[in-house]
């Protein structure tokens, strides 16, 4: 092999391999991804997940359901803080959740909890559920301050936990009328972008997100 021939060769392996790591450092590192878990999809939050503000069947777990064509159970509780969430996640994680879309903080802020125990609260959430095979999502809410004084805790802990993050939850709703159904609250057009926002975050990942025969459907 002449050298011409040897000099391309050796860079067609080069250009392979970069392609290679490059793919490999472009996938996601998530915590349980794929999941293990084989039970149900579920919504696990406070009056946001609820729908509080929506006519019945429009909360954004019933719509989101609906787009992607995958029943999600909802488990979301009008004033519940991250605190009352230890106390009632047990019984959520036993159903062994494939997927959690993971959504408090607002209450605490609105009741001055401090953010170290908030996050504290939330990483034993998460945490609860990767003991299960669950693959969680976590649902930034801002707080309650001119200044978001939540998106950076959210941020590393999504990081921390290798969890998919999505930032605040109303971005683009709040202190808009056409969305909002009071101050905190959307309406259903609200809940609606909501439910689009979380489809087109998740889309890429479902084919590893969905239970197929390989893995006991």
């Amino acid at each position: 092999m002449n050298r011409r021939r040897l000099f391309a060769v050796l860079l067609l392996l080069l250009v392979a391999l970069a392609l290679f790591f490059a793919f490999r450092g472009c996938r996601p590192n998530y915590t349980n991804f794929p999941p293990t878990a084989t039970g149900p999809w579920v919504a696990f939050g406070d009056s946001l997940t609820e729908g509080f503000g929506a006519a019945p069947g429009n909360d954004y777990p019933a719509l989101l359901a609906s787009k992607l064509g995958i029943p999600i159970q909802n488990f979301g509780k009008s004033g519940d803080t991250s605190g009352g969430a230890l106390q009632r996640v047990d019984a959520v994680a036993e159903l062994k959740p494939r997927v959690v879309l993971l959504c408090f903080g607002g209450n605490d802020s609105l009741q001055g909890d401090p953010a170290a125990r908030t996050f504290a609260n939330l990483a034993q959430l998460i945490d609860r559920f990767h003991s299960e095979g669950s693959f969680v999502v976590l649902i930034g809410i801002r707080s309650a301050s001119l200044r978001d004084r939540n998106s950076a805790h959210f941020g590393k802990l999504a990081k921390e936990k290798r969890v998919l993050y999505v930032p605040d939850m109303l971005k683009g709703l709040a202190f808009k009328p056409v969305y909002m159904s009071d101050a905190i609250h959307p309406n259903d057009s609200g809940y609606a972008r909501i439910a689009d926002r979380l489809e087109k975050v998740l889309k890429p990942h479902l084919n590893r997100l969905k239970l197929t025969s390989s893995n006991g459907s």
